[in-house]
């Protein structure tokens, strides 16, 4: 799952990235309004914090933008004590949820965990596609009854399939999800092949059916024959 953190006290922004990293989250950070925006109009992300005020425009702008696009990235605010009015501005603009400073951040991380099952898994914990059962909480995975040992990746992979199963995924997509800011470590797509190829061999010694279907020249798909 992929975040990305807007926020401008340094000290904050790494600590958060430091933490939710260590709760198995993919965190990209800025720290200004210019390189926020350019962030959410290239890429797509689970959940984005936001601070409201930001060097060069408000946290606000981002989401009347996101708005704009139609873009369906869960947002939680993060703001000081006396932006009670930034704060419910936000809630209409289309914000999810919003913590006051200062926060733990275990909580903020229960509340993107909270956020990204409301809108990829109806709430759920458990995301299932025929015989493949996903826990997300204990990021285990069950295939045909068997407990099937997956990596990093290969897990973020599959579960990012599952949850848009039935589209085409570009191979720059997957990478982007996959690796982030880090995502030119994937420029030769060998590196996406090989975890598909990894991915598939695992579904299929687990005793499921072949549900990733390459799309020639377009990338993949995951979905029932």
């Amino acid at each position: 799952m992929k975040i990305l953190i807007v926020e401008d006290e340094p000290a904050l922004n790494k600590s958060m990235v430091e933490y939710l990293s260590s709760q198995q989250y993919l965190c990209e950070s800025v720290s200004n309004y210019n390189d926020a925006l350019q962030k959410t109009e290239l890429y797509q992300y689970d959940c984005i914090v936001l601070d409201l005020m930001l060097p060069g425009g408000s946290g606000l702008q981002i989401l009347k933008a996101l708005k704009t696009a139609n873009k369906t990235d869960g947002v939680i605010i993060i703001s000081a004590k006396n932006e009670l009015d930034d704060k419910i501005t936000g809630l209409n603009l289309g914000a999810d949820d919003y913590l006051t400073k200062p926060f733990h951040l275990s909580e903020l991380s229960v509340r993107i965990a909270a956020i990204i099952r409301r809108k990829n898994l109806q709430g759920s914990d458990l995301l299932m596609f025929e015989e493949i059962k996903i826990d997300t909480q204990a990021k285990s995975v069950i295939i045909a009854n068997n407990l099937v040992s997956l990596t990093r990746k290969e897990y973020d992979l599959l579960v990012y399939l599952i949850i848009n199963k039935n589209r085409v995924l570009s191979k720059g997509t997957i990478a982007a999800h996959l690796w982030g800011d880090d995502m030119d470590v994937a420029d030769n797509h060998d590196f996406i092949y090989a975890h598909i190829k990894n991915l598939r061999k695992k579904i299929l010694l687990a005793g499921a059916e072949d549900y990733i279907h390459s799309v020639y020249g377009m990338g993949y798909k995951f979905a029932i024959h």
